[in-house]
């Protein structure tokens, strides 16, 4: 009999967190936390938004804003950039980590910077040429995989 309930609950449980992980809603730009608007509105104020989405798992919310043009940016739920995705432009130079930059434009100087992703302890960077960078938490070179 216990072995049954508990059998029951774990299943009950499973499907309850299949149900609340992938919840996605839409939201205005407004509905942002502060920090990702501020950061829109610095880096991306000339841009139209074509779609703005919290995107909520059991324990977190994040946050995506999709463009127009294709541009995407990702943010933690503090507002906290954690992509900037410029697929037919470039990603603004202010936004990427200064040694990162000069380590691109010393090895890469023909080169656009089209996404950077900010990981745990590194940070991804793809270029105009097919080239992923990837950075340790001290942006340090640690890996570089040609497309």
């Amino acid at each position: 009999m216990i072995r049954k309930v508990f059998i029951s609950m774990a299943i009950l449980f499973g499907a309850l967190t299949t149900v609340l992980a992938d919840d996605d809603k839409p939201v205005t730009i407004d509905q942002l936390p502060t920090k990702a608007k501020s950061f829109i509105t610095e880096y991306f104020s000339n841009e139209k938004v074509a779609l703005a989405k919290e995107e909520k798992d059991f324990w977190n919310s994040t946050f995506e804003v999709i463009f127009v043009n294709g541009n995407k940016l990702e943010f933690d739920n503090k507002g906290n950039w954690t992509e900037v995705n410029c697929k037919y432009s470039s990603v603004p130079e202010k936004i990427v980590p200064s040694a990162i930059m000069s380590y691109i434009k010393k090895n890469y100087p023909d080169c656009k910077v089209l996404t950077i992703e900010i990981e745990k302890n590194r940070t991804e960077v793809k270029l105009s040429n097919r080239v992923e960078v990837t950075f340790n938490k001290n942006n340090e070179v640690i890996d570089i995989d040609m497309d």
